[in-house]
């Protein structure tokens, strides 16, 4: 008899090491793709109200004669409020996409002193500060634009963008700061010059303003930089040397000082950090983890008073920081890191997927994504997961969609690989019905997932596994006899069954 059992445990150990591994192949695959989306885009920092153009559209069309004629009052306008005026006609007509190219091919022929670009870096670095704005403005709508050569055209504006970022006025540092943020963006050579002229070093400095829309505008851009392909060799390794991190995991912390637009800017920003797995550990070393963590809870609570206007901004990259993060932590230490009680945060996240379900749905798969980190390799939160009886509302959401049924059944395979006393808990219950139900899609990465978790089920707990045959459970599976790569698994279950 002891001869029996023991072949039949090695058996067993070797099945479930063999699904735990290959399931973790595919969520590596899956991690790497997470890690490689990006959300590039551009900021317009507009303020021109209709009425200032006389009731009509302020944006109007120029043509070269036109920009030629406004650069030239700029320059040499017999007033400064001629020279203002010539600058807000150009920046309106620079609201026009046939305008910014009229503009860059002016450029593109013009090697002269009064160039277009020239003769604007030239009001930019003038002491005139109404000029300095107006020129800023238009550099500002010419960032915005999606023409590559923009981007080369402003290359000599650029350094004088960042030197700017020392000055007094909040809101000039707040344009120069959305201006670079467009063009960082466009350009490895505009790149190139702010990373050799100083650029985190200024950034950094700048994240010490008492002013939000500056902290805010700074987070936009630095998340732009920190989405370059070259950022994790040359952008950042230097960032993480200097006082930034420190001062966005201060921004991000819960409480009454907390401005909504300025966390989702470094959420983001701490996103593509992790990302990039340069140096994981000394984010972990600044209290990342307990912030996230907290910051989830805060969410959650958000939820519960009604207060959710603008939630799912923050969620999604929070979700993404803190599932990433945790694939950096040891089994042993992930709550110590997280420094608060498992219950606490799988309770939190129920109620954001509660809030997504109703309100938010493509967040969904993030919430579950964390989900499946937290109980991949954590007893104690498939202990919490099955102590607050969230297994039947985890189930609820399979109908969903196939990337959400393929996620939850993934959580599911978590909690039921750590043993018999996990399945105890899940046997008899609703589970297995359930599991008959995705047997019949026609997805056959959701079956596929079904079956790992019916045939983890069946290793630990063979009364299941009689429960299927009765069920009809063998017959669910011949539609999917002849696709090759559930094959193999049919096979193993079916076994695994009649075996049970």
């Amino acid at each position: 008899m002891w001869s029996r059992r023991q072949s039949r445990l090695k058996t067993l150990a070797c099945g479930v090491e063999e699904l735990r591994c290959r399931r973790r192949e595919r969520e590596a695959a899956l991690r790497k793709a997470r890690r490689e989306q990006q959300l590039v885009s551009k900021r317009l920092l507009r303020e021109d109200a209709p009425e200032e153009a006389g009731g009509q559209s302020a944006a109007v069309l120029l043509g070269e004669a036109e920009v030629q004629q406004f650069l030239r009052l700029a320059q040499r306008g017999t007033d400064e409020k001629e020279r203002e005026k010539a600058l807000v006609s150009l920046r309106r007509g620079l609201q026009h996409p046939e305008t910014q190219q009229t503009f860059i091919r002016f450029w593109c022929r013009s090697c002269r002193l009064e160039g277009s670009m020239r003769t604007l870096v030239g009001l930019l670095t003038s002491n005139r500060a109404l000029l300095q704005l107006e020129a800023a403005r238009c550099l500002h709508e010419l960032s915005h634009s999606e023409q590559p050569a923009v981007a080369e055209a402003c290359l000599p504006a650029t350094s004088y963008l960042l030197t700017y970022l020392s000055a007094h006025s909040s809101d000039f540092i707040e344009l120069c700061l959305y201006t670079l943020g467009n063009l960082i963006v466009e350009s490895e050579a505009v790149r190139k010059q702010l990373l050799a002229q100083g650029v985190v070093p200024a950034l950094a400095a700048c994240i010490q303003s008492p002013h939000v829309a500056v902290l805010e505008a700074l987070g936009y851009a630095l998340s732009q930089l920190l989405q370059a392909k070259e950022a994790p060799e040359k952008i950042i390794p230097s960032l993480l040397d200097s006082s930034l991190p420190q001062h966005m995991l201060r921004l991000m912390q819960p409480g009454p000082k907390l401005n909504l637009g300025v966390a989702v800017e470094f959420a983001w920003c701490l996103h593509y950090i992790i990302c990039s797995q340069v140096n994981n550990a000394m984010l972990l070393t600044l209290g990342a983890l307990p912030t996230l963590a907290m910051l989830l809870l805060d969410l959650a609570g958000a939820v519960q008073r009604m207060d959710d206007e603008g939630l799912e901004l923050l969620a999604c990259p929070v979700l993404r920081c803190l599932s990433n993060l945790l694939t950096e932590v040891p089994v042993e230490a992930t709550g110590e890191q997280m420094e608060l009680r498992d219950e606490r945060v799988v309770a939190a996240l129920f109620i954001l997927l509660q809030f997504f379900l109703q309100k938010q749905p493509t967040l969904l798969p993030e919430g579950l994504w964390l989900l499946n980190n937290l109980t991949a390799n954590s007893p104690t939160f498939c202990t919490s997961l099955l102590s607050l009886d969230l297994i039947e509302p985890l189930l609820q959401l399979l109908p969903l969609s196939n990337v959400i049924s393929v996620l939850v059944l993934t959580v599911l395979c978590n909690v039921v690989e750590k043993g018999p006393a996990y399945c105890q808990r899940l046997w008899p219950g609703p589970l297995l019905s359930c599991l008959l139900k995705t047997l019949v899609l026609s997805d056959t990465e959701v079956v596929g997932q079904s079956l790992e978790l019916l045939q983890l089920l069946f290793l630990y707990q063979p009364e299941a596994a009689q429960a299927f045959l009765q069920q009809s459970g063998l017959q669910a599976l011949e539609r999917h006899q002849e696709e090759a790569q559930l094959q193999d698994r049919i096979l193993a279950l079916q076994q695994t069954a009649i075996r049970g």
